[in-house]
């Protein structure tokens, strides 16, 4: 056999050897890429996104849409042609899989904590709109979960009222922990709550409940590494009780950053005229009871998630900021904003056609 054709057999064989090896070797890689975009003023799956009944809402025009961003799932082991091919590719981000999925987090545990911060950010969305229209919304603070083997296992319960403790009224889920921890581990400590039954019952016959419970739990030493911290093993949280019934229809979709959208597309539907003016604007952003908007995480693929179906205008959490403008796709401007009303100002802006006047990000934030 001639040289030249035993050398080209050669590398033709360890060519194919090496692809072969970077299909079938796994590496610790995960890859994010752009998600689906949804209008919140509009419809998916053929039923309207925000459904609201028991108060005038209003036609409007326009795009507030939400972003997402596609995750490979914890459970897909990731081969090293397609970590070199995410690397490579503009659109796409390979990340380290612990990036995800942290502590060997499961495809299960990662929907079941998506599908929590989804059903919280739309209940902080509801909350914030509301409270930008000057709506009345009725807040209590609640046992959100309770730790199995604590020593609240069995004496409070997910969804109960916590009144007070240590006879202290408590008004935000904050302060349930900080008068916890004024005890030492082993002392005990009085909570004062309406049982979760009880609070049901009262909203359903719309009264005020009637029956409250005294608890006490002897606290005990939290796991942290060196903290002498006294815990009972619960999280508080808070429930709320709207004038009217808000639904948000979207499957499949998890995790909290499309709070901010949701707010904005209740307040459009609830006030005469259109927000945007009729323009396509984009956004993503956490936003808790009080309006204020948070960062998250895959910027850059939700930016080009946003402009690949049209978006003009993407409002850009302030955090983000600096990350997004390092690549903002063609055609498309990045709005700053830290709350909700910084939203509503630059939505008035946008519609009127003031351009110049918008916050925009810049690659220093």
């Amino acid at each position: 056999m001639p040289r030249r054709t035993a050398t080209m057999l050669a590398s033709t064989l360890m060519l194919i050897a090496l692809l072969c090896a970077g299909v079938f070797i796994p590496v610790p890689y995960a890859e994010m890429s752009p998600g689906p975009t949804v209008n919140t003023l509009g419809e998916h799956d053929g039923e309207p996104v925000l459904q609201i009944t028991g108060r005038k809402t209003y036609d409007t025009t326009g795009h507030l849409n939400m972003t997402t961003v596609r995750v490979t799932s914890a459970d897909y082991k990731m081969n090293l042609v397609e970590a070199v091919y995410g690397w490579l590719a503009h659109d796409n981000k390979v990340v380290p899989h612990d990036t995800l999925y942290p502590d060997g987090q499961t495809e299960e545990q990662s929907s079941q904590e998506n599908a929590e911060e989804f059903s919280q950010s739309q209940e902080s969305a509801k909350v914030a709109a509301l409270k930008e229209l000057d709506i009345p919304v009725k807040s209590w603070v609640i046992v959100a979960t309770v730790l199995k083997g604590s020593p609240a296992e069995g004496r409070l319960h997910a969804g109960d009222v916590i009144k007070s403790v240590d006879g202290t009224a408590v008004k935000a889920p904050d302060d349930v922990a900080k008068l916890v921890t004024k005890h030492k581990p082993g002392e005990k400590v009085d909570f004062t709550i309406v049982p979760a039954k009880e609070q049901a019952a009262a909203e359903k016959a719309n009264r005020t409940p009637t029956k409250t419970e005294d608890v006490t739990i002897t606290t005990e030493k939290s796991d942290d590494s060196g903290a002498d911290r006294a815990i009972v093993g619960i999280s508080a949280g808070t429930d709320h009780t709207f004038p009217f019934t808000i639904d948000i229809k979207l499957a499949d979709v998890g995790g909290p950053s499309a709070g901010l959208m949701f707010a904005l597309g209740i307040v459009d539907k609830l006030t005469p005229g259109s927000l945007t003016g009729g323009k396509f604007v984009a956004g993503t952003g956490t936003i808790d009871d009080d309006g204020t908007v948070g960062p998250i995480g895959g910027i850059e693929m939700k930016t080009v998630g946003a402009r690949d179906k049209g978006a003009q205008y993407f409002l850009t959490p302030k955090d983000n900021c600096a990350a997004a403008a390092k690549d903002t796709p063609d055609g498309l401007t990045l709005v700053k904003v830290n709350t909700i009303d910084d939203a509503m100002s630059a939505l008035e802006d946008i519609s009127a056609g003031k351009t110049a006047d918008l916050p925009k990000c810049t690659t220093k934030g």
